[in-house]
């Protein structure tokens, strides 16, 4: 049997094999605006979390008169500190997560030399906890504890203990040594 004779007969099998396809269920349709496959299987999406996130606790923590790095200490490094505006630093923050709206915030922090001036959120800045709901996907299904201690609980907190005095004893020969300035 030569090539072309097996592939005829391969293509005549497959036409045979398609004139009872009527006779079959039809197929369920895929909605694939809802990103999922036949229904079950569902594309695993990246979280994109880019910048930092400028809480107002953090931004109302900035104030006039500070230096750079305790503004740093603050905000955290920025995104954007271009040489060209040495006085500016642009904090970008961006998150795309599956099943939360995108959010993008710009915050910027200008300069008089190395002290704090002021600072442009943009608009209102979500509080830690609002933030943290607002990326939250588990908001029903789960029961996470509360980021902060009431009152009550913080005075029934235990005192520290303070660790006790540690004397140091000297190893081998100690020696006297002449003060290093005369007295006068």
């Amino acid at each position: 049997m030569s090539l072309s004779t097996f592939f005829r007969a391969l293509a005549l099998a497959g036409l045979a094999g398609l004139t009872g396809c009527q006779a079959l269920p039809a197929m369920p349709k895929v909605d694939w605006s809802a990103n999922r496959f036949l229904g079950v299987v569902t594309p695993y999406k990246v979280e994109v979390v880019q910048g930092n996130v400028i809480t107002s606790e953090q931004a109302a923590a900035v104030k006039p008169g500070m230096n750079r790095a305790q503004v740093r200490d603050v905000l955290g490094s920025p995104l954007v500190a271009d040489v060209f505006h040495v006085d500016r630093w642009d904090y970008v923050f961006t998150i795309r997560r599956p099943g939360t709206d995108v959010q993008a915030r710009r915050v910027v922090v200008l300069f008089d030399g190395d002290v704090f001036k002021s600072i442009d959120t943009g608009g209102a800045l979500p509080s830690e906890r609002e933030f943290v709901a607002s990326i939250d996907t588990f908001k029903t299904s789960r029961n996470a504890p509360p980021l902060e201690l009431t009152p009550e609980q913080l005075k029934a907190l235990p005192a520290p203990a303070r660790p006790a005095a540690v004397t140091v004893e000297p190893i081998g020969p100690t020696r006297g040594y002449p003060p290093l300035e005369p007295n006068s």
